[in-house]
């Protein structure tokens, strides 16, 4: 057993076996931190403290679960939950999606979801403050491994969105989700944009507006 399990390194990827990378977390259960498992390394990071992450991470399920209520989709939305394919890969997103016909796959009572047992979320997304270049490179190949349909990272420094459009293990960037058709990446980002400048009661009431005129 090697000395990281007695002192982490935060925010990096370091070699680990699956046996390890259990071990680790079960060391640090009363802290609040995420954890990805992928090609034999571990990342732990910790848990996002700013008030744009977190403002970012609240309007960008705002805006998703008002599509989805206005459009009618079935869906399931999850922050921060643990999917896992054991002794494989694991990840903890910042938000989840399962929609359509796997909007009710996951049973209420369900702790982390084993994706060995459960179909891998349809939509994921990464707020990233610090860990942009990650989630752009390691974490996106970890999601096309995974099966994701779909996989969003907001910059929060910008703001802006990068979406892309996965499928045989691979990924390309679009501007239209393709698992919520008609939703243009450029809206979320607007509606980052003017979060900055506005309060989020000002922002929901123009995004439902926006929203009521492509539908009529």
């Amino acid at each position: 057993m090697n000395n990281l399990l007695a002192k982490p390194l935060i925010n990096s990827w370091i070699i680990a076996t699956w046996d390890e990378y259990i071990q680790q977390l079960d060391n640090l259960k009363d802290q609040y931190l995420k954890s990805y498992y992928y090609q034999g390394h571990m990342r732990v990071e910790m848990s996002p403290v700013s008030f744009d992450h977190g403002q970012d991470h609240v309007m960008i399920i705002f805006t998703v679960n008002l599509f989805i209520a206005l459009r009618q989709i079935p869906a399931t939305g999850l922050d921060t939950t643990t999917f896992r394919k054991s002794g494989v890969r694991e990840c903890q997103p910042d938000v989840a999606y399962y929609l359509g016909e796997n909007a009710r796959t996951i049973p209420s009572g369900t702790g982390i979801v084993n994706l060995d047992q459960y179909p891998s979320p349809n939509l994921v997304v990464e707020i990233s403050r610090s860990s942009l270049l990650d989630d752009l490179g390691i974490k996106r190949s970890l999601y096309e491994d995974l099966g994701i349909r779909e996989y969003w990272i907001v910059d929060v420094q910008k703001p802006q969105l990068f979406a892309y459009s996965v499928a045989n293990l691979g990924s390309q960037r679009i501007t239209t989700s393709q698992v919520l058709p008609g939703l243009e990446i450029g809206i979320l980002e607007e509606v980052l944009q003017r979060s900055r400048h506005n309060n989020q009661a000002e922002v929901g009431y123009w995004l439902l507006k926006r929203f009521q005129q492509e539908q009529s």
